[in-house]
């Protein structure tokens, strides 16, 4: 594991570096134990003024957990699922009360656990190269890793409609959502570290400071050009009122957006909305401890998350057999189920 996580220090600087590009660093659960730790160290010291987060080349900084690991080993034994989120949770945690500058460089694909290693920090540094989604609906899960209280907190309805039909951004986009916190072309990204190794850091200002000299425009978004039918039709509570609001929207935008959630796990799409309208209303940690019932939950079955990542990720058919199969034969009761203590206790956080 220790060549798939690397730490070292530079004049007052933490570094981390995702280092496992031949699957898109994915994290494991011993790489998010690492993480953990090491961010309990250098909170703790005093000659640590801040943390950077990067990823060792390739076309990810992150592009998630490793789900696929997950459900293999899990037909056999679903210990593992639960092990994996809870260490990776305490890790998001661990990231969301970092008192820190924590910067992260998404120089690349940034998804579901790689929102998890960079969204909570104070700092996200969007490239050109940069590909968010949190696209956990189209594998029978739930946008995780803190989805619950980032989500609902984007502006207007931006976070239904990302949690529910894993929309791409890019660029612009990013920023305009409030994901990333400044943008600059990647080959900028160099002349950063360097400043921030060389330079006297004190607070989070002296950090904000430094990344305003490579800062760039990234553009207009076109997510803005959209986002009044966002609104619109997210604004709903319940999903067949979603897909009733789109189906009578003449635009193209509607027509494609509601294809793709067609594509979704049926009883994903409910339970991600519960979620996010639970998480509107909690602390982070207590968000946590919801997501941590859900996954439990969803990965102590035959459930389907595993014929998602079956699908998507091991035998590539992209043709999952949800169960049910319709939104009308989800019922409230098993939305409910998802959100009760598992057998094994609660998030400790």
């Amino acid at each position: 594991m220790s060549e798939h996580i690397l730490f070292e220090e530079k004049s007052g600087l933490g570094i981390i570096t995702l280092n496992r590009p031949d699957v898109l660093n994915a994290l494991s659960t011993a790489m998010c134990s690492a993480l953990d730790n090491k961010l309990k160290t250098w909170e703790d010291d005093n000659s640590i003024k801040a943390v950077l987060i990067t990823s060792g080349g390739g076309k990810a900084f992150c592009a998630g957990g490793d789900v696929r690991t997950i459900v293999e080993q899990g037909y056999e034994n679903n210990v593992l699922a639960p092990e994996f989120f809870s260490t990776e949770y305490k890790m998001n945690a661990r990231i969301y009360h970092f008192r820190k500058p924590f910067i992260a460089l998404l120089d690349g694909i940034t998804m579901g656990g790689g929102v998890g290693v960079s969204i909570h920090g104070s700092h996200r540094i969007i490239t050109e190269n940069t590909l968010f989604a949190m696209p956990e609906s189209a594998i029978g899960l739930i946008p995780d890793v803190g989805g619950s209280y980032f989500l609902p907190r984007l502006p207007g309805a931006l976070g239904l409609y990302l949690g529910l039909t894993g929309a791409r951004l890019k660029g612009s986009d990013i920023l305009y959502a409030g994901i990333g916190t400044a943008y600059m072309s990647a080959e900028k990204l160099p002349g950063l570290i360097e400043a921030l190794i060389e330079e006297d850091i004190t607070s989070h200002n002296d950090v904000d400071m430094i990344i305003a000299r490579y800062a760039e425009d990234p553009g207009a978004s076109t997510l803005d050009e959209f986002r009044d039918l966002i609104d619109a039709a997210f604004s709903e509570n319940i999903v067949e009122e979603i897909f009733d609001h789109l189906s009578i929207i003449d635009h193209n935008w509607a027509r494609e957006t509601l294809a793709v959630l067609r594509k979704m796990s049926p009883i994903s799409l409910k339970i991600i909305t519960e979620q996010l309208s639970r998480g509107a209303k909690l602390e982070f940690d207590d968000c946590m401890k919801m997501e941590f019932r859900i996954v439990c939950a969803i990965s102590s079955y035959d459930s389907d998350f595993y014929e998602g990542v079956r699908a998507v990720l091991i035998d590539k058919d992209h043709a999952p057999k949800w169960m049910p199969p319709t939104l009308d034969q989800v019922t409230t009761d098993m939305v409910l189920a998802h959100f009760n203590s598992p057998a094994s206790g609660d998030l400790p956080l």
